[in-house]
């Protein structure tokens, strides 16, 4: 009978202890989410499966010890009218740590009105800080035949927000590669294979420092 009181005793310590694990939150630990918010250019325009800076992303995050699930958002087209409408939206479900917001290009592309698309971006920055996400916003450039006031201007939009934010972005995500003819599709737009490493060396400079390591 002693030996059956013991054994009831443990049944009940390890029902005790089991019900009290199943109450410990599991966030502490959990892998952080990255979001990309962007055109064609980062969801691979012309290219093969798995080419694209974003995968490459992905690669460089598990070989340096980051911890981090990528959603890449992007569609090819987009516009800063299309990122706003979508974000709150991919911010609820995702729930992300950082939201890279490549958007503009097709903006200048279609010509429209620079103060919409700046203020489309600017949009996105505080949703995304008001969900407590850090954004990252990556600039990009138009051809030299828009003329030098549209696309002056347009350049301009990434470092004044940048600066009247205070958040972390890049200038130009295509410098090293836009001038290369080898290196831009035929299209003279959008970056191939081959430019994809230099694409994500442009990024991450200004990536890196906003990562953060699993303990």
């Amino acid at each position: 009978m002693a030996a059956i009181g013991r054994r009831s005793v443990i049944l009940c310590t390890c029902v005790l202890l089991i019900s009290f694990l199943a109450f410990i939150p599991t966030s502490y630990g959990a892998e952080k989410k990255l979001l990309v918010l962007g055109d064609s250019i980062s969801a691979g325009y012309g290219l093969s499966q798995g080419q694209g800076w974003v995968t490459l992303l992905k690669k460089r995050l598990v070989q340096q010890g980051y911890d981090y699930q990528v959603v890449n958002a992007s569609i090819s087209g987009e516009t800063t009218q299309g990122g706003l409408t979508r974000l709150p939206e991919l911010l609820r479900q995702h729930q992300p740590d950082l939201v890279l917001i490549e958007l503009g290009g097709n903006d200048g592309l279609r010509g429209l009105p620079l103060t919409l698309m700046r203020n489309n971006l600017s949009r996105m920055i505080d949703l995304s800080q008001k969900a407590g996400t850090q954004p990252l916003l990556l600039g990009i450039q138009l051809p030299p035949n828009y003329g030098r006031r549209y696309t002056a201007a347009f350049s301009a939009i990434y470092p004044e927000l940048a600066e009247e934010k205070q958040v972390p972005f890049v200038p130009f995500i295509l410098e090293k590669i836009a001038l290369y003819p080898e290196l831009m599709q035929a299209d003279g737009i959008h970056p191939k294979a081959q430019a994809q490493p230099q694409l994500l060396n442009n990024i991450w400079p200004s990536l890196n420092p906003l990562l953060s390591k699993a303990p």
